[in-house]
């Protein structure tokens, strides 16, 4: 139960300075984005993100909202998830609309999934050595891909219920997808991300480990064990989007703390190789792995307690803040 309150050799340009305010241009195929938009204080540069407030669109800048369906005078509608069937249109309009991004104030527990209802959801296992070290399992060959549910997605902040077991928690790098696809080049693959945001793929070990074969998706996909958020971020926002930091903090203590540039299949490998088996369609999430530090590897083992606190983050696109609370019997 949620209660709301093989490697790629690609290397990101390097980016130039720009001037406290200045149009902020993002690349998308043949389109650009352009949007005024507002510097970050802790960043020195602008932000912009696309969330879901309150179940409606919003871009996110400068500490406001700005209600697309309004904004764009009914083009778009206020669903969160449809921006990414119409991804491209979507840019087009941004391009050339006047919008005042500093929106209204909002309470970020206001803010729920940012991609809340995808047509799938694919996650990636032992897609850090370390990880994969600490689990006492092989490197692999190639991507460990299982699935999560969609009902298991909630919003950056709330509290989610413990289940009976061994909770656990993973930070992950998640993939949103603006474009669809099926056999795609590797060279092609970043052509399909619309961007990234954070998510947390929380697991009940025991139903994880139990059976003749595991149960990934059934022991990830707990009501509220995939929550996402705060936004997603488009990847011109990022200074390095092949190399964040990220971690979790649960209780006060740093329990994971890596770097999405140790990832054994990159965001690229992990597109082009699922749409190799899959098609992929807009609005996909791709949860792209957790690195070392889980609970399962720690000595002793260690797993979520009701009353603590999960922080989760990723460098440039913000955190989350999640309270484990007892079973509802």
């Amino acid at each position: 139960m949620v209660r709301p309150s093989h490697r790629s050799d690609r290397v990101a340009p390097p980016r130039r300075p720009r001037p406290a305010s200045q149009s902020l241009t993002l690349p998308v195929r043949s389109l650009t984005l352009r949007l005024v938009v507002t510097p970050s204080p802790e960043m020195g540069r602008e932000l912009m993100r696309i969330g879901n407030l309150e179940g409606r669109l919003v871009l996110l800048a400068g500490g406001g909202a700005v209600d697309v369906a309004a904004a764009s005078e009914g083009r778009f509608g206020p669903d969160p998830q449809s921006v990414y069937a119409c991804w491209q249109e979507f840019v087009g309009w941004a391009a050339v609309a006047n919008v005042d991004l500093d929106g209204r104030p909002y309470d970020i527990a206001d803010l729920g999934a940012p991609v809340p209802n995808p047509r799938q959801i694919f996650a990636i296992g032992l897609n850090y050595r370390e990880h994969a070290s600490e689990a006492s399992l092989a490197v692999p060959d190639e991507p460990v891909v299982f699935t999560k549910y969609v009902s298991c997605l909630t919003g950056p902040v709330g509290e989610i219920e413990l289940v009976p077991g061994e909770v656990d928690w993973e930070a992950e790098l998640v993939i949103v997808l603006g474009r669809g696809g099926h056999e795609v080049p590797l060279g092609q693959a970043r052509d399909l991300v619309a961007g990234y945001t954070i998510g947390q793929d929380v697991s009940e070990r025991v139903r994880q480990r139990s059976g003749p074969a595991p149960q990934f998706g059934l022991a990830k996909s707990h009501p509220g064990f995939g929550p996402i958020g705060p936004a997603v971020v488009t990847l011109d926002e990022l200074a390095d989007p092949d190399d964040l930091a990220i971690g979790s903090v649960l209780a006060g203590e740093k329990v994971q703390d890596g770097r999405t540039s140790r990832m054994i299949f990159p965001v690229d490998e992990l597109v082009s190789r699922l749409s190799d088996v899959v098609t992929l369609f807009p609005g996909d999430l791709i949860f792209s792995g957790t690195p070392a530090g889980v609970g399962m590897g720690r000595t002793p083992t260690r797993f979520i307690q009701a009353g603590e606190e999960l922080v989760t983050f990723i460098e440039g696109l913000g955190e989350m803040r999640h309270r484990f609370v007892a079973p509802n019997d």
